[in-house]
C-alpha cells in the first residue's frame, strides 16, 4: 500500500546482493509497457509464413478423413 499511496521504493536483497526493486508505475509507463506487450504478442510475417508453409506441407500429406483435433481428442479417451 505504501508503494502505491506514498510512491514508496523498496530493494528486494537475496543474501544482502539486490536482486529486485518494489517501486510504484506511472501511467505512461503502463501504457507504454502494454502497448510494447500488444506488439510482441503479434506473430511477425516471417513466422505466419513459416506456418502457412508448414500447414500447406501436412495438408498434403494428410492421409486420414479425420482432422488433427478429432484425432488429438479420441487418444485422449
Amino acid at each position: 500500500m505504501a508503494v502505491r499511496e506514498e510512491q514508496v521504493e523498496y530493494v528486494v536483497t537475496y543474501h544482502g546482493r539486490p536482486v529486485a526493486m518494489l517501486l510504484p508505475i506511472d501511467a505512461a509507463w503502463l501504457q507504454t509497457e502494454q502497448a510494447h506487450t500488444a506488439r510482441a504478442a503479434r506473430p511477425s510475417p516471417e513466422l505466419l509464413a513459416e506456418l502457412e508453409a508448414l500447414r500447406a506441407e501436412i495438408d498434403k500429406s494428410w492421409r486420414s478423413d479425420k482432422t488433427a483435433v478429432d484425432l488429438i481428442t479420441e487418444g485422449r479417451r
